[in-house]
């Protein structure tokens, strides 16, 4: 069976939250240790963990929860058509010029002018189209793999594809989906034994957290929102050698704001505000993220318990008893407790082949916002859901 149409699992204006898995063509450790010729790519994951959060500082979509694996990256993203309108037109433009800077003659010359900005910016059809762009899951999927694509094979001196096609997406339908999709998402490496802890699993959402409540810091990769002065810039080009114009660009690129950030900053926050209104746009103000809304009503320290309690259950075997504390959290959510370690560790089983996840009667709700009677897995994942 085909893949759907993306219009038939998103919807234009609506906010939505979604799994997104992309694959490196063949599923090559592309961002890992080559098998055949033993070279280490595993310097690739920082390469789109930093995009991912360049991206999250200008997008209007949430990054909640991610993991950058040796073959393949898992993303899970909420669009906020909201936050995107309460942008003036102006932001739009600096927005999307800073993603999409447009062909130049010299990369050096890639920093968007305050001119630029403004001739965008009164361009209203154009705008409109950009402004939609910007909370749209596939525009920032393709932002994200196509630097990436050019960058690996720069460096490889070769052509071709990085990636093996287009992401593959899930729907995520109700809060119970979410935590577990979100668990399954950041116990990757554990499941693929490359560390039986999620405190040291590197490139995964669960490892900025812990680390960022250790204190640890980091230079931001958040873009510049502030236009280039148009006078500053044309005397620049003419009095700065080339040279060092592109050493300046590229010194930019590592740290373009100037500033430290928490690990975790450019990361939607975990838990849901309890005295927001789930109407609020919650709008970030710092340039780091879209909004500071949440997306679970568990608290990081639970959700952290948690984790590392379904971190220690290997795939086989009888599981040790979910702690009281943690089954009354996922009895409240609507997970059935004693069936929470089979359900992230077979993640594959229940929801492997399906392009929604959550609870039976969510799923059964999705399927009919699609005109269908069901979607696949529906059946099978009723067992783990109260």
């Amino acid at each position: 069976m085909p893949r759907p149409k993306r219009e038939e699992q998103f919807e234009d204006g609506e906010i939505c939250i979604v799994h997104a898995v992309q694959r490196c063509v063949r599923r090559a450790f592309l961002a890992g240790v080559d098998a055949q010729t033993g070279k280490d790519y595993s310097f690739r994951k920082e390469w789109i963990r930093r995009r991912m959060e360049a991206l999250a500082s200008v997008f209007g979509i949430d990054v909640l929860s991610y993991a950058v694996m040796s073959n393949h990256l898992h993303v899970i993203l909420r669009n906020r058509p909201d936050v995107v309108a309460t942008w003036s037109d102006a932001e739009v433009a600096i927005r999307w010029l800073r993603v999409f800077p447009g062909r130049r003659m010299e990369e050096h010359l890639a920093e968007p002018t305050e001119h630029e900005v403004k001739t965008l910016a009164g361009n209203a059809e154009r705008i409109a189209e950009i402004r939609h762009r910007m909370s749209d899951i596939s525009w920032f999927m393709r932002s994200l793999a196509e630097p990436i694509s050019r960058m690996a094979n720069r460096q490889d001196e070769c052509t071709g594809r990085f990636w093996e096609g287009r992401f593959k997406a899930q729907r995520i339908a109700d809060e119970a989906g979410l935590l577990a999709c979100s668990m399954y998402v950041d116990l990757n490496p554990v499941r693929a034994a490359m560390t039986s802890d999620p405190a040291t699993s590197p490139h995964t959402s669960a490892f900025d957290r812990i680390e960022a409540g250790q204190g640890k810091r980091i230079d931001s990769a958040a873009f510049d929102l502030k236009p280039v002065p148009t006078e500053e810039a044309a005397k620049k080009t003419r009095k700065t050698p080339v040279k060092e114009l592109r050493e300046q660009q590229r010194a930019k690129k590592r740290n373009p704001t100037g500033k430290r950030i928490r690990r975790d900053a450019w990361l939607a926050p975990l838990t849901l505000a309890p005295d927001k209104l789930s109407s609020d746009t919650e709008v970030n103000c710092d340039g780091l993220r879209a909004s500071n809304r949440g997306f679970l009503h568990v608290s990081i320290r639970d959700y952290l318990r948690l984790l590392r309690w379904t971190a220690k259950q290997s795939v086989d075997g009888i599981a040790a008893k979910v702690p009281d504390s943690l089954a009354k959290t996922l009895t409240e959510i609507g997970i059935d407790a004693s069936m929470w370690r089979d359900l992230v560790w077979q993640w594959q089983k229940y929801f492997g082949k399906s392009i929604c996840v959550g609870s039976p009667e969510s799923m059964r709700q999705d399927a009919q916002r699609c005109g269908k009677h069901h979607h696949q897995g529906q059946a099978s994942a009723s067992a783990c859901f109260t």
